[in-house]
């Protein structure tokens, strides 16, 4: 039987005894290991009743059984719905419930919490942690390390992942087995990655980056990955010799620049560092390639369309921008009220079309309708421009755009400036309720170790690049950023924060 997904990612490595996951207490884990537990848990899912089609919920522990159970899922045709760990039993109620997933997986220690959940959403509930132990994993001890994988087409879905939802509900993008597939098979090629590469693997894996990107192009390739539960930079270091390559979200490669030992001879061996899920800071490019001589590839995706653009792999890998429109994908630059393109240069809203864009938005169709166009082109929500040589940058999101007095701002330009001044590590710019304009701009800064900022100055010295409009009318200083766990800056909850500063 046909089974795209399954098939190209993980059955074609049956059998070999070559590596997967190298573990932090030094054991390995081959392929053929890895898709005997895959099969048995594909036996426990269709004994607990799971048909293709079903959802399954996952609040689990990164280990290589979650892994696991991701594999049995595309073996059975059950649709697999990673959630964040550290989402709360009435956030994960949420997701059952609007899901309609048969069966939710969780650790152990939230069993209790998440009983009278699963009893509402008549969903069952079994456990299975971080080492693989629990009621799930006890289901499967007895199974056979064979299964009959499920007949699935390249359109049937594979997985659903939801939107973080700082805007109102979450919404759940539902993802095929093409999307998946071609996006593995672009980015494998596109970063030349192959067999003999070793990932270092320290994201989480309910997450477009550590799931979809990482594992399924390491497996695309039939490499094998470093899996590592989390980012701990004394295990970084210590394994990074045995890695070829490594992706990461900013705040990995910002933590390894504050450690000496993290060096050009530590890094001698790496053939790549891929960045993404928040944008990188100027600075942070430049250091590193000062410190280790490589250049962080910074690339840009998002949850409903897995990645869309990169820097080149040979080529200039410019800082602050994304790079170019992977192969297969279109990009284009739009006005947000006409939906027209604007010419080149022009900030406006990104719109992507290709093989990777997601089939819509589960139980919400008029969603689906406001955001994917009829002719295939996902409004993404996020701004940007392209600039003369081809190089899209990502200039905020469209909800973020401050607009003061009639006036566009977009607070990308302003935090460029601010970034750059004395004793400013990074900074944030938002706008906030005004009662004469509307909306005016708040700047909110982190400072450098140890460092001061002199708002005053940094106000007059950004006064002579910026037209008073854009100008913030209030500096704060804070310790550091709100972020998700990818991450990224919510803005949203800097906005609750300081959204009385000219109301109150």
């Amino acid at each position: 039987m046909a089974n795209p997904l399954y098939d190209t990612l993980f059955g074609r490595h049956a059998g070999q005894d070559t590596p997967f996951l190298h573990l932090p207490d030094g054991t390995t884990l081959s392929h053929d290991a890895f898709l005997q537990t895959a099969a048995r848990y594909a036996h426990t899912l269709t004994d607990l009743g799971l048909v293709p089609g079903d959802r399954l919920a996952v609040q689990i522990e990164k280990s290589p059984e979650a892994l696991a159970v991701y594999a049995a899922c595309a073996q059975t045709g059950v649709v697999f719905l990673p959630l964040n760990t550290a989402y709360t039993a009435d956030e994960v109620a949420y997701f059952v419930d609007n899901s309609g997933a048969k069966l939710l997986l969780c650790d152990p220690s939230r069993q209790q919490a998440l009983v009278p959940i699963a009893k509402s959403c008549a969903a069952r509930l079994e456990t299975l942690d971080s080492d693989g132990a629990g009621t799930f994993a006890g289901l499967a001890t007895d199974h056979p390390t064979q299964f009959d994988t499920s007949d699935r087409g390249a359109d049937d879905l594979a997985a659903f992942l939801y939107t973080s939802g700082t805007t109102g509900r979450s919404k759940g993008a539902m993802l095929s087995q093409a999307n998946l597939l071609s996006n593995a098979e672009t980015l494998t090629d596109y970063w030349r990655f192959t067999a003999d590469d070793v990932l270092l693997h320290a994201l989480p894996i309910f997450h477009t980056h550590g799931l979809f990107v990482a594992t399924n192009v390491t497996l695309m390739a039939g490499g094998s990955m470093i899996f590592l539960p989390k980012f701990d930079l004394d295990e970084m270091i210590a394994q990074m010799p045995r890695a070829t390559a490594m992706m990461g979200v900013p705040t990995f490669y910002t933590r390894l620049l504050g450690d000496d030992r993290f060096d050009s001879g530590l890094t001698q061996h790496m053939r790549l560092f891929i960045s993404g899920s928040a944008p990188l800071l100027a600075e942070t490019h430049v250091e590193f390639e000062a410190r280790t001589g490589h250049r962080i590839l910074e690339r840009y995706g998002m949850t409903e369309t897995n990645m869309n653009t990169s820097n080149p792999y040979d080529g200039e890998r410019r800082a602050g921008t994304v790079g170019f429109a992977l192969p297969g994908v279109e990009l284009k630059i739009t006005d947000p009220a006409t939906g027209d393109s604007l010419p080149q240069g022009e900030i406006g809203q990104i719109e992507v079309r290709g093989p990777n864009v997601f089939q819509g938005y589960w139980q919400m169709p008029e969603k689906t309708a406001e955001e994917l166009r009829e002719d295939g082109f996902f409004i993404t929500g996020d701004l940007g421009q392209i600039d003369a040589d081809g190089y899209v940058s990502i200039v905020g999101r469209n909800k973020d755009l401050i607009i003061s007095g009639g006036y566009n701002i977009y607070p990308k330009e302003i935090e460029l400036l601010l970034d750059e001044q004395p004793g400013v590590q990074e900074s944030a710019v938002i706008g906030v309720p005004h009662p004469d304009f509307g909306e005016t701009v708040v700047g909110v800064l982190v400072p450098q170790s140890g460092k001061t900022p002199d708002l005053d100055a940094i106000a007059r010295d950004i006064g002579t690049s910026l037209a008073r409009f854009k100008q913030p009318r209030k500096l704060v200083v804070v310790p550091e950023l709100p972020r998700n766990t990818m991450g990224k800056v919510q803005k949203n909850l800097l906005r609750d924060d300081y959204g009385d500063l000219f109301t109150a």
